[in-house]
């Protein structure tokens, strides 16, 4: 009976312990509260455990997660809260108006992971209690009023990953990070000054702006050659100042001569040849089947993405090199392009393919190009691949997609159909793809999409999908993704692509669109109308988050994007996930959240929890008509638009 007894008492011991400390965690959580207030601090102090509380996430029994996000905090930290709140691994108290320093109790965190400070009016020097903090991976000090030299001490935090401290008043040069491998960096708007190390230069020059610093990528420092990088077996970037030889300069120019007299024979030889054609009489057989060549340095999802967004078109002669069909069957009059309705029928299969092109971007359908015909029209052409029914089957699926008739569809103005080459001709949207207006361009002279403009692709987008589910129960889109969300000069969204799942084999279908799949979905030629608000919901996500749906990251480990959003959110609505791009916009915070929640629900795991698309777009609708009712009243009880009599 002795052993049975002392194992009771060592399991009450335990247990007793563990309420002890989780009874330390609440009383330091209400020290917390009455030391810096906050408007939505509403715990309730009758509640014994604080894992129940908004913001306070627990483990076994452990505070481990504190979300606290703009709620008003206001003051300074007291000493002696976090040294009872030891197994933290997240802290976030960002957008709050916190004064003064640190606690320096704070190093008692030693399991923390990630602290979120941003936007508060903290001071004096960043605390070296913070190089002590050997898992920390995400640290965003920005937007503060920290001071003092950058300290080089970071290098002790092996696992950081993000490092943001812009606008804050550091000052002196930037030391050597080399010990650490950093996915986000930002110090802009401080006062640094010196050279930029070698290891930083990756990053974009929006991390340095605001500085006196010069090297790549902002200006090169004085006696500093703009030569490019070149990267030595240990990572480290190195100009390359060997000079050449002699003998390689001699065979630079001999290879440059030869090149010249190879280049004029070629000249030569294309103007006898054009000079025996007539212009319409354009040889496409030999090419019928090429595909022009992508630029090495841009990948497949480059291209995918709106490549003509970001400026990596690759030009082509003409569309006939790459989109046309035989020449008997062009110049015999055997098949041409069949218009839908009261399309403008101002050019014919002959006019395409004299038309002068580029390469938009190869999809999961086959290659997109932007066609400038002679008589002026700019067309898209899609160039089917893989289509693996008959003519018969292609003409009447193809024709109920040309049916397709609604203010927020890429209209299909046209096809061509003939035995190896299917084309598809619809109105050209100059500004591309959403995913290029999200992912493209992240260096100086980005427009930053705002509230007003994000939520209205949304709402634009689920009205052209709702209408496509309008059509029939068995009516889907079958492929949404933000590369297919294309855009007018107005920011206007049109869905693109609707309707081509079901003519092109599975072999079409490659893993890049994975992260916008529904987990039910089997065959990608069958799609349902609840798989497609999923799909919906990733790009609801997308939108809100910034993050493309197959590379958002969680602990350092790949996730896809509706689980990576709730890890973060958990049982609170924090926002967390929000691009850093929507920050700035506070009044829309709580739309915001209620389209974040929205996209969660759209993205539920079994379909049956998904609503249909016309209760999103009606949710979108209220929510918009809502940010907007709100803006208004703001204008009209603003002060400053009071006249004094």
């Amino acid at each position: 009976m002795l052993p049975h007894a002392r194992l009771l008492l060592l399991l009450a011991a335990t247990l007793s312990l563990v309420q002890a400390d989780l009874s330390s965690e609440r009383a330091a959580l209400l020290a917390l509260r009455s030391s810096v207030g906050g408007r939505t601090l509403f715990w309730n102090a009758t509640n014994q455990s604080p894992c129940h509380w908004a913001g306070v996430q627990c483990e076994h029994d452990h505070v481990v997660e504190l979300h606290l996000p703009g709620v008003a905090l206001s003051g300074q930290i007291p000493t002696g809260i976090f040294r009872n709140l030891t197994q933290l691994r997240t802290l976030s108290l960002r957008f709050n108006a916190l004064t003064g320093s640190l606690p320096p109790d704070l190093a008692s965190c030693v399991n923390l992971r990630n602290l979120y400070l941003q936007r508060n009016l903290l001071t004096g020097e960043i605390p070296t209690f913070l190089f002590h903090l050997p898992d920390l991976v995400r640290l965003n000090l920005g937007f503060n009023n920290f001071s003092g030299p950058f300290p080089s001490s970071f290098n002790n935090l092996t696992r950081l990953k993000t490092l943001f401290i812009e606008s804050n008043h550091l000052s002196g040069p930037i030391p050597d990070l080399d010990p650490l491998i950093l996915d986000q960096f930002n110090v802009s708007d401080n006062f640094l000054n010196g050279s930029i190390p070698q290891k930083l230069r990756t990053f974009s020059k929006d991390s340095f702006l605001g500085n006196s610093l010069c090297g790549r990528p902002l200006s090169p420092c004085p006696g500093e050659t703009d030569a490019p990088l070149s990267v030595d077996n240990n990572g480290n970037g190195n100009h390359n100042r060997k000079k050449l030889s002699g003998g390689a300069i001699a065979g630079i120019v001999i290879g440059s001569v030869v090149c010249l007299l190879l280049l004029a024979f070629v000249l030569i030889l294309l103007c006898r040849n054009k000079s025996g054609k007539k212009a319409s009489a354009v040889d496409v057989a030999a090419v019928k089947h090429s595909e022009p060549e992508v630029p090495p340095e841009k990948s497949v999802s480059d291209l995918e993405n709106g490549g003509h967004a970001n400026g990596h078109a690759v030009a082509v002669p003409a569309v006939a090199a790459a989109i046309a069909g035989s020449k008997a069957e062009a110049n015999g009059g055997a098949k041409k392009l069949v218009f839908f309705g009261n399309a403008a029928r101002g050019f014919d299969l002959e006019d395409l393919l004299r038309a002068s092109a580029e390469v938009l971007g190869k999809g999961t359908f086959g290659t997109a190009y932007k066609a400038v015909l002679e008589s002026g029209p700019v067309v898209a052409v899609k160039r089917l691949k893989d289509v693996t029914i008959t003519e018969k089957e292609f003409r009447e699926k193809i024709e109920a997609v040309g049916r397709m008739d609604h203010e927020s569809l890429v209209p299909l103005r046209a096809y061509y159909f003939s035995r190896d080459e299917k084309l598809l001709v619809y109105d050209y949207m100059s500004m591309g793809s959403l995913s290029a207006l999200l992912h493209g361009n992240k260096g100086a002279g980005r427009t930053p999409l705002n509230w007003e403009i994000r939520s209205s692709i949304a709402l634009g987008a689920a009205r052209g999908i709702e209408y496509l589910h309008s059509q029939g129960p068995n009516v889907s889109h079958g492929n949404i993704k933000s590369s297919n969300i294309l855009l007018t000069k107005s920011y206007d969204a049109r869905v693109s692509d609707f309707g081509l799942a079901h003519l092109v084999g599975p072999s079409s279908t490659p893993n890049r669109v994975a992260g916008y799949r529904a987990p039910e979905v089997t065959d990608p030629r069958k799609v349902s109308q609840k798989a497609d608000v999923y799909s919906f919901g990733v790009l609801l996500l997308e939108l809100l988050t910034g993050k493309a749906p197959t590379h958002a990251l969680l602990n350092e480990e790949g996730v896809d994007l509706p689980r990576w959003v709730q890890s973060v959110v958990r049982e609170e609505w924090t926002s967390e996930v929000f691009d850093l791009e929507l920050l700035r916009y506070h009044n829309v915070e709580e739309e915001m959240v209620q389209l974040l929640q929205l996209a969660v629900d759209c993205a539920a795991q079994y379909p049956d929890k998904r609503p249909s698309m016309s209760e999103v777009a009606r949710s979108i609708e209220e929510l918009r008509r809502s940010s907007l009712k709100e803006d208004q009243d703001q204008i009209q009880h603003d002060p400053s638009n009071d006249i004094e009599l």
